[in-house]
């Protein structure tokens, strides 16, 4: 007797589901499950939703975060301070920053960071657009945000070594112990960093 399977379209959402980041088969059949059966579920919203933020949404030319036909949000404000230029990994990193409201800068996203395992060198990132842009903003603070994984520090070594030529200011977010955080479970070089940017 043959096993009962699901009909193809089904066994195709599932498959695509799959394909995203962090949803495993199970999760993927819940989802497509739920799309198919729910009333709640609006799957012509959210298949109308997703061509057209595909379509619709790119890269800004200028700083690397989000856009559309209109424009960057974060570019296209007035307000903003532009002497100082934020440089993130990726477009993604701009947005939990905007949240904290601590910064009113440009930003400027890499589009990644440094890896000779992964084969992502200087080229590999948006450092050429970075040095047109300081062509235009003299005395400009940068201010690398970078993660501090091996990646993230080799990435920041590389782009304080590169800046030095330039008419910047080049500073780094200070590191150390979070909100909370007890002292005991911290490793040594979170509580290294921790003393060096104390205030």
């Amino acid at each position: 007797m043959a096993r009962a399977e699901y009909p193809q379209p089904v066994g195709d959402l599932i498959e695509q589901l799959k394909r995203l980041p962090g949803v495993g088969p199970r999760s993927a059949e819940r989802m497509a499950l739920w799309l198919l059966q729910s009333s709640k579920a609006q799957p012509n919203g959210l298949a109308e939703s997703i061509q057209h933020a595909a379509a619709s949404v790119t890269s800004c030319p200028k700083c690397g975060f989000f856009a559309t036909m209109e424009g960057c949000p974060v570019c296209s404000d007035q307000a903003r301070d532009t002497g100082k230029l934020c440089l993130v990994e990726q477009a993604t990193d701009v947005l939990p920053i905007e949240r904290s409201g601590a910064f009113k800068g440009l930003y400027h996203c890499l589009g990644g960071k440094l890896s000779p395992l992964d084969n992502v060198g200087p080229d590999d990132l948006r450092i050429a657009q970075l040095i047109k842009r300081l062509e235009g903003l003299a005395g400009v603070e940068i201010i690398l945000a970078l993660s501090s994984d091996v990646e993230g520090e080799a990435t920041t070594n590389y782009l304080m070594d590169l800046l030095v030529g330039y008419d910047c200011e080049v500073s780094r977010l200070a590191q150390g112990l979070p909100a909370g955080g007890i002292l005991e479970h911290a490793d040594a070089l979170t509580v290294s960093r921790a003393f060096e940017g104390r205030r």
